[in-house]
C-alpha cells in the first residue's frame, strides 16, 4: 500500500513535469492524428484489437506521438512492459533487458514487450544484439525514431517489423489540444483562470509546425507568465501584489509570441534529400515561388549554400541547357559569389539564379543525348574513331593514311562541310521547340537533311 509519503512524491513529480508530459493521451479515444493508420478499421487499430501487435517501428517528425502512442498499446496489449532510450543506453542494458525477457517467457509463457525510443542512436553492433530475439518472437519491439528507418536501421530489423510514418499533426488538432489543455484542472491549466485570445491560439497552432509537444510547452509559459506566482500547490493561485487573484489575466498574441522560442526547422537526412528534391523538381517545373521558398527552407535550416549551388549548376545545364545557354553562365555566377561573400549576403546572389532559372525555356535535351550515348559506349560495339579524323600530326601518320581526305570545315564558305564525324547515322542530341533551342532545331535539321542528300 502506498504511504503518504510515497503519494507527495508522485504529486511532487507530476507537479515538476511540463504541460506536454501531463497531458499525454492516457487512451485511443483521447489520442490526436494518425488516423491514416490509426483510425476505425486501419491496420494498426485491426492489430491492437486483435492483440497481434508484434514488431513496429513509428517513425515522424517530433511531439506528433510515437511515445504516447506506444505506451497507450502497452496498456492495451498483454506482454510485460519494458523500455530503453537508445541515445542512453548501452549493450550490457539491452543484454540485460532481453535476457529478462527470455526467462520470463521460458518461465512464465508471458512475452515482453519492449518500447526503444529514439531507436536511431542504437548503432548496428546494437540492433544486431536486437534482432535474434524479435526474429524469434521473444520481444514485440516497438521502436521510436525521428530518422527514416529505411536509412537509420539494419535492414534485417526493418523487413522483420512494421513501418508506420507519423504526419505533422494539422493545424486543428494542435488547437484542439491546447483547448483541452486549457479546460482540464487535473493535468492541464484549468486551475488557472485565464483567458487566451483565438488569435493567440492560431499564432501556436500555425508556429508549431505541428509538434504537439512544442505548442502545449509555449503555451504553458504564456499562462503562467501572465498569472503571477504560482505556488507548488495545485489551485492556489496569487498575484504577486496582492497574494490573491482579482482579475482574469489574458494572453494575447504578444505574450503568445514572447512565450516560444525561434523555431529550428527540423533537417535531417529526410528532409535535407527530400528539401532537395522540391527545389529541383520547382526549377525544373518553371515555379519560381515554390523553388524560393525551398531556398529559404533549406537556408534557414542551414543547409551548406555550397550544396545548393552545385544543385543550381546542375540545374542549369540539365534542365535548361541550350533552351537558354545564359543560365548555366548566371547559375556559375551565384557559385562564385557563393564563394567570395559567404551568408547571409550569397542568398540573394543564390535567389537571383533561381529566379532566372525557374522562368527560363527548358530542354533536358543535352542530358538526354550524353546518357544515350554512355549507354551506347557501355553495352555496344565501340565505334572507331573514322580514319579521316584521326591524328595525322606525328611522324608515320601519312603512312597508316590517318587524317587523309578531312575537310577543314572553315575553309568552306558556310562554315560547314558534309562530312562523316561518327562512322554510323546515329542521332543523340534532339533540340525541343523551346527558347534558343528552336534556332538549334533549324539548324541541325538543315544540316542532316544536307548530309542525307550527300549520302544518296
Amino acid at each position: 500500500m502506498a504511504s503518504l509519503f510515497d503519494r507527495q512524491e508522485a504529486q511532487h513529480l507530476d507537479a515538476a513535469k511540463p504541460l506536454a508530459a501531463r497531458m499525454r493521451p492516457r487512451s485511443l479515444e483521447e489520442f490526436t492524428g494518425q488516423q491514416h493508420f490509426l483510425g476505425e478499421g486501419k491496420l494498426l487499430r485491426r492489430m491492437l484489437q486483435a492483440d497481434r501487435v508484434s514488431s513496429v517501428i513509428f517513425y515522424g517528425p517530433p511531439g506528433t506521438g510515437k511515445t504516447s502512442l506506444a505506451e497507450i498499446i502497452a496498456q492495451h496489449t498483454k506482454s510485460v512492459f519494458a523500455s530503453l532510450n537508445a541515445a542512453s543506453a548501452g549493450v550490457k542494458e539491452l543484454r540485460e533487458v532481453l535476457e529478462a525477457a527470455r526467462n520470463r517467457l521460458k518461465n512464465s509463457g508471458h512475452r515482453t514487450l519492449l518500447f526503444v525510443d529514439e531507436l536511431h542512436h542504437f548503432n548496428k553492433t546494437q540492433q544486431d544484439v536486437l534482432l535474434p530475439d524479435v526474429e524469434a518472437g521473444v520481444v514485440r519491439l516497438i521502436g521510436a525514431t525521428t530518422s527514416n528507418p529505411f536509412f537509420a536501421l539494419v535492414s534485417p530489423l526493418v523487413s522483420r517489423s512494421q513501418v508506420f510514418e507519423f504526419k505533422s499533426l494539422s493545424r486543428e488538432d494542435v488547437l484542439g489540444l491546447m483547448r483541452r489543455a486549457l479546460s482540464d484542472p487535473e493535468r492541464g491549466l484549468g486551475q488557472h483562470q485565464v483567458a487566451v485570445t483565438d488569435e493567440a491560439l492560431s499564432f501556436l497552432a500555425e508556429v508549431c509546425d505541428g509538434d504537439a509537444r512544442r505548442a502545449l510547452n509555449a503555451l504553458e509559459i504564456a499562462v503562467l507568465s501572465v498569472v503571477g506566482h504560482v505556488s507548488n500547490l495545485p489551485g492556489q493561485l496569487h498575484t504577486a501584489e496582492t497574494g490573491r487573484l482579482e482579475t482574469c489575466p489574458t494572453v494575447d498574441l504578444f505574450i503568445a509570441q514572447e512565450s516560444i522560442q525561434k523555431k529550428a526547422v527540423q533537417y535531417g537526412d529526410d528532409e535535407h534529400y527530400d528539401a532537395a528534391s522540391a527545389f529541383i523538381k520547382s526549377i525544373r517545373g518553371s515555379d519560381p515561388d515554390a523553388a524560393i521558398y525551398w531556398l529559404a527552407r533549406m537556408l534557414e535550416a542551414g543547409e551548406e549554400p555550397r550544396f545548393i549551388a552545385r544543385r543550381i549548376v546542375i540545374s542549369a545545364s540539365e534542365d535548361i541547357g541550350n533552351a537558354d545557354p545564359q543560365a548555366l553562365v548566371v547559375a556559375m555566377a551565384a557559385a562564385q559569389a557563393t564563394e567570395f561573400i559567404g551568408l547571409p549576403e550569397c542568398r540573394i546572389s543564390l535567389a537571383q539564379a533561381v529566379t532566372y532559372l525557374a522562368t527560363a525555356p527548358k530542354s533536358n535535351a543535352s542530358y538526354v543525348a550524353v546518357d544515350a550515348a554512355l549507354e551506347d559506349v557501355r553495352s555496344k560495339r565501340v565505334l572507331p574513331v573514322p580514319t579521316h579524323l584521326r591524328d595525322g600530326h606525328y611522324p608515320g601518320a601519312k603512312r597508316l593514311g590517318h587524317g587523309e581526305g578531312y575537310q577543314y570545315a572553315h575553309d568552306a564558305a558556310e562554315g560547314w562541310v558534309d562530312q562523316d564525324y561518327l562512322g554510323i547515322d546515329k542521332e543523340y542530341y534532339q533540340p525541343v521547340d523551346r527558347g534558343f533551342e528552336t534556332e538549334l532545331q533549324k539548324r541541325l535539321a538543315d544540316w542532316r537533311q544536307r548530309r542525307t542528300r550527300g549520302t544518296k
